[in-house]
């Protein structure tokens, strides 16, 4: 029952009966060709019970896949299968892989010949744009040997499940050209400092000119010497990334949707700015708060995070700016850096949300970080061929127009604006982290 269901004929075979049955009709006008297409039918039939035995008589092939556990979100991930030929002839083999089902390829197939007891190691790349967890399924070998008559399928049981992160590579790439920012070793101006930040250094005795606030009165009751607390500037802000998970950063630019290009620069660049000594933080929101998580240093702090983010969730709901408030509110003691990535498409988006935009500028330092419109600027430089093209086009530019005014109102109001393409979201964004860094307004 097993040879049955292993066992498929090739083309090889039907092209050969199809001779012999030629031969047959033949053999209605002519006499002797009858023998010789019984003849051919004999050969035919022995020589495929041959390659069925040649095929059946022992396992011929061994299948190993080898992949990393964890997959970088957008970017191409390796993927090795190492094919053994076991037998002591020559082989024809068709290696069909049962890749996971979100990257929508059902013909995956390789072809390939072994020399007897040869090795192959066979490598592709998969470039997954949804997170999540991936499951590979088995390795199934479609085998022919020289004759060719017939194929034999052989599974190799290697199921194996991959989680999809944010882009890891991303992460290395940007902290590589981060680490070569000039700004990045450069020293800060102090004297343009904005807000003030303490951090406890020690207990010491009152000297004139000490502030009198910082008296503490229970060491200075066991010293019969006046106390003070001495306090140093905090040599670490708080750096936190909040991201909109709504419906208007659903949308798609090359097979990534918006949340997904935040979520990788998100990555990137709470690396940068743990290596800067600073805290990262995080926050995710759409109808409701989804994520809080308090910025934090150490490596086991950009785990978090990279979990976090692993772990979001698309929202096709409107963006609640007031729970977003109230939560910075709440949980954003001192004064931090905002970075809040969003998608305004219209004038009118905006002047919905700015006065909340503004509230949480005067306490902290916002950035709105909101992305161009890639296939629209595109589409508004192509050449216009009838009225409705002039029309559509015309549109387009209004569009574009109204991105532009956008950045301007932020800015009237003294809150920093970022627009850029999906795809330098993460330098672009870095870049105005070392830059404010430098200037030393956080």
């Amino acid at each position: 029952m097993k040879l049955i269901k292993d066992l498929y004929l090739t083309d090889r075979i039907f092209y050969f009966l199809g001779a012999v049955i030629f031969l047959f009709f033949i053999s209605f006008l002519f006499a002797p060709v009858f023998y010789v297409a019984l003849a051919s039918l004999f050969c035919c039939i022995l020589i495929l019970s041959i390659d069925i035995f040649l095929l059946f008589k022992n396992t011929l092939i061994g299948a190993n896949r080898t992949a990393a556990s964890v997959f970088s979100l957008s970017d191409k991930n390796k993927v090795s299968i190492k094919i053994t030929n076991l037998s002591k002839y020559n082989l024809k083999v068709k290696i069909v892989d049962e890749i996971p089902y979100q990257f929508n390829q059902r013909d995956f197939s390789i072809s390939i010949s072994l020399k007897e007891s040869g090795t192959e190691l066979i490598t592709y790349h998969v470039e997954p744009v949804i997170r999540g967890e991936y499951f590979f399924g088995n390795i199934h070998t479609f085998i022919k040997t020289r004759i060719g008559l017939a194929a034999k399928k052989e599974t190799t049981k290697c199921k194996k499940s991959v989680a999809v992160y944010p882009s890891i590579i991303q992460l290395s790439r940007q902290e590589l050209i981060a680490l070569n920012h000039p700004l990045f070793t450069q020293g800060e101006n102090k004297n343009k400092k904005i807000g003030r930040s303490y951090e406890f250094d020690q207990i010491k005795i009152y000297v004139p000119g000490d502030d009198t606030r910082n008296i503490n009165w229970k060491a200075t009751s066991t010293q019969n010497e006046i106390m003070v607390n001495h306090y140093e500037d905090e040599r670490s802000q708080q750096i936190y990334s909040i991201i909109d998970k709504s419906r208007v950063m659903k949308m798609p630019f090359n097979g990534l949707t918006l949340v997904d290009y935040a979520i990788n620069s998100t990555l990137a660049f709470s690396n940068i700015v743990l290596k800067k000594q600073d805290k990262a933080g995080l926050i995710s929101f759409s109808k409701k708060i989804d994520t809080s998580l308090k910025a934090d240093r150490g490596v086991r702090h950009l785990k978090k995070i990279m979990y976090a983010l692993y772990k979001e969730k698309y929202d096709f709901s409107e963006a609640n700016y007031e729970a977003l408030y109230t939560n910075i509110r709440r949980t954003i003691s001192n004064r931090s850096l905002l970075f809040l990535y969003t998608n305004f498409e219209s004038i009118y988006a905006l002047e919905r949300n700015i006065s909340i935009l503004r509230m949480i500028n005067r306490y902290h330092l916002l950035v709105v970080v909101f992305f161009e419109n890639t296939e629209m600027e595109a589409y508004s430089k192509t050449t216009s061929k009838s009225v409705i093209d002039i029309y559509q086009q015309t549109i387009a530019k209004k569009f574009i127009l109204e991105k532009n005014q956008i950045v301007k109102e932020l800015n009237k109001h003294g809150i920093q604006a970022i627009k850029c393409t999906p795809e330098n979201l993460s330098a672009n964004t870095i870049n105005k982290y070392l830059e404010l860094k430098s200037r030393g307004v956080i």
